[in-house]
């Protein structure tokens, strides 16, 4: 059995924040613990856009707490994000967050996430294992 809290998260090597400076991530549940998902809290920051393409992932977002705007980026729609609302990119679609506020969710995602990701150029995040990536 694992308990942590998010107080535990904070300051150590699962306290990530995005080299764009849009985001904050604490990692509570990563690939290390064996489970088959990873499990976050999120932060983006409201005034700011995040466009992210989980080309080797499938991620569960539910809003907590703010509103944003999510656009599919293929299509053009655009949804309103506010507390109690899910989304989930089960076919891998290329978006953009904008955070209207200060937008914190829980995010699951699988493959599980070592904890070193970050977006790179294309808004990927590469799959990590132990050893190596997939880019």
């Amino acid at each position: 059995m694992i308990v942590r809290s998010l107080k535990d998260i904070e300051g150590t090597d699962r306290d990530v924040t995005a080299a764009s400076g849009t985001w904050r991530s604490k990692r509570v549940v990563l690939a290390e613990e064996g489970v088959g998902f990873s499990l976050h809290e999120t932060t983006l920051y409201a005034g700011t856009e995040t466009s992210m393409w989980y080309a080797h992932h499938v991620e569960a977002v539910l809003c907590v707490a703010g509103e944003a705007e999510l656009t599919d980026d293929t299509t053009g729609e655009t949804y309103e994000i506010k507390p109690g609302t899910l989304y989930l990119l089960d076919g891998h679609e290329r978006h953009t967050l904008r955070p209207r506020t200060d937008f914190r969710c829980v995010c699951v995602f699988n493959p599980p996430l070592t904890g070193r990701e970050d977006h790179d150029e294309h808004g990927v995040y590469p799959l990590l294992t132990g050893r190596q990536e997939v880019r």
